[in-house]
């Protein structure tokens, strides 16, 4: 403790402004392995440049700065979509939309400073600093997923989404997957010092890892999955309804027809009759308890097919996001309220709590946003066997997936990603639930508002799809569903106990290797 005092008062507070910069345009470098680009070879490079460079400072502080910068330059490259709800309405809310980046991007590099952190306080000198950056980031993203509600939306290891790499999901999860790529990134900067031999020799192995994962990978998509039992066709809605035009009283029943049209038209010669429709999230103008004949309508044109149809509802003041299935005869047959909300846009943090000592703007309980449901809840579709549901959001929580009290048959998600904008925010929301598929050896079906709705096979490969701004239906296969993975067994916690005691290990070693120094004359 005393020699961390001593180095706070030496070291400069931030390193100089060139280093950050080039931090955080190495940040920035690093985005373009996320979705919709996925270049995971120009990502790994740069991750791997903004260890080299936080390795090279002597003072911990200076590390710390680094990994902010890059954390920084990270967000705001791949998160910029996080403007596009403000300016749905742009003329009342449009001013907020780069304080709103700036603040998210900070928050990001928070997250990534705490990374930097654990690396340059666990470990002693370069090489071991480095490790420790590996360790501490991995450390950094299991954090975010799980504080304040969890926003685990572009984790490192989400570069690999769309490669063979991404089977190793099945197994370790995303944690897993950040893990691995972090401990590649960092092998250049552990070999400071290195002669050259043993140098190439730990690079050789970094790449040698990721070479068999890709293999491994490959192998896994290439097995042989055995077909459905019983054939399961679901017919997939997407109204493209622009989130400015939605609600608009002129618009609202245009929107509907284009629901019931779509769930009406005929399938294709030959094509087996769909076995259940889906409706994106919060598809209809009306409320569930007061349908005005909406719900007659809509089973009227499913033509006696149960709909699963994403609509609002209210009980006594509070509202609910949910997804109810309907029957023939207009009935609900089946509900789901959408329990993992999204802070300050669905709810407002504390808001009931405020509202016990009168402050009641921000509470649900008096409709002033969302109410969570009571939790994880699967949907019994008769024979088409027991659903996962997911409302928009819930997608990115691998955890809530292992939260139902059976596994399902296989997974549902309905949103509406209009909120999104077009660039980067609805493909990365896509490859996140591409990725549930891989670690749950499940397949899923996704119905958007205004695209991309897909089916996704229990390998994570997309089957069929509905562009962005498209109107139209999918008439297609579910795909059969995998025996349990071992990450659906058992979840994050061993990659959370392993990095947890990796880091503890580096630590103690690390000060066993300066005690063990000889002391200077």
């Amino acid at each position: 403790m005393i020699e961390v005092i001593r180095e706070g008062f030496r070291a400069p507070l931030r390193p100089r402004w060139q280093v950050l910069l080039l931090a955080t345009v190495l940040g920035a470098l690093f985005a373009a392995g996320q979705a919709p680009l996925g270049l995971w070879w120009l990502a790994l490079p740069a991750l791997a440049g903004a260890i080299w460079i936080a390795t090279s400072e002597r003072w911990r502080a200076s590390m710390i700065w680094i990994g902010f910068a890059t954390g920084f330059g990270y967000a705001l490259a791949a998160m910029f979509w996080i403007v596009e709800p403000f300016m749905v309405e742009a003329d009342i809310y449009g001013w907020m939309a780069p304080f709103a980046l700036v603040l998210m991007a900070a928050g990001m590099g928070v997250f990534w400073a705490i990374g930097f952190g654990l690396g340059a306080y666990a470990g002693q000198g370069p090489r071991s600093r480095a490790l420790g950056i590996a360790l501490g980031m991995a450390a950094s993203d299991a954090l975010r997923s799980y504080v304040f509600t969890g926003f685990p939306w572009v984790l490192v290891g989400h570069v690999w989404i769309g490669t063979p790499v991404a089977q190793a999901a099945a197994f370790i999860g995303p944690l897993g997957l950040s893990l691995i790529t972090m401990l590649i990134a960092a092998a250049p900067a552990m070999t400071r010092g290195m002669r050259m031999g043993p140098a190439l020799g730990l690079v050789g192995v970094a790449l040698a890892a990721l070479v068999g994962l890709w293999l491994g990978g490959v192998a896994r998509l290439n097995a042989p999955v055995s077909p459905r039992a019983e054939p399961i066709t679901l017919r997939l809605v997407q109204p493209n309804a622009p989130q400015d035009l939605k609600w608009l009283p002129q618009y609202r029943m245009e929107f509907f027809q284009r629901l019931l049209d779509l769930t009406k038209a005929p399938t294709a010669p030959g094509a087996p009759k769909p076995d259940l429709i889906v409706w994106p999230e919060t598809a209809v103008p009306f409320l569930l308890e007061r349908p005005q004949g909406g719900l007659e309508m809509s089973a009227e044109a499913a033509g006696g097919v149960p709909l699963a149809m994403g609509i609002q509802r209210a009980q006594g003041s509070r509202y609910y996001n949910s997804l109810a299935l309907i029957g023939p005869q207009a009935q609900v047959e089946a509900l789901y309220d959408k329990s993992h909300l999204v802070p300050f846009g669905e709810y407002m943090p504390f808001g009931d709590a405020l509202a016990q000592i009168g402050i009641t703007a921000f509470a649900a309980q008096v409709g002033n946003g969302y109410s969570a449901g009571p939790g994880e809840k699967l949907l019994n579709l008769g024979k088409l066997g027991h659903v996962a549901p997911l409302i928009c959001y819930e997608a990115i929580f691998p955890q809530d997936l292992r939260g139902f009290p059976q596994r399902p048959d296989w997974i549902l998600q309905v949103t509406n990603d209009a909120w999104f904008g077009t660039l980067s925010g609805p493909y990365q929301h896509l490859a996140q639930a591409r990725l549930r598929a891989i670690e749950q050896g499940l397949p899923l079906a996704r119905d958007a508002n205004t695209g991309v709705s897909a089916m996704i096979d229990a390998k994570g490969r997309i089957t069929a799809h509905l562009g962005m701004d498209v109107m139209g239906k999918l008439d297609v296969a579910l795909p059969p569903s995998l025996p349990p993975t071992l990450y659906s067994r058992f979840g994050d916690a061993p990659i959370i106990g392993l990095i947890v005691a990796l880091l503890g290990l580096l630590s103690i070693f690390a000060r066993i290797a300066v005690d063990r120094r000889p002391a200077r004359p």
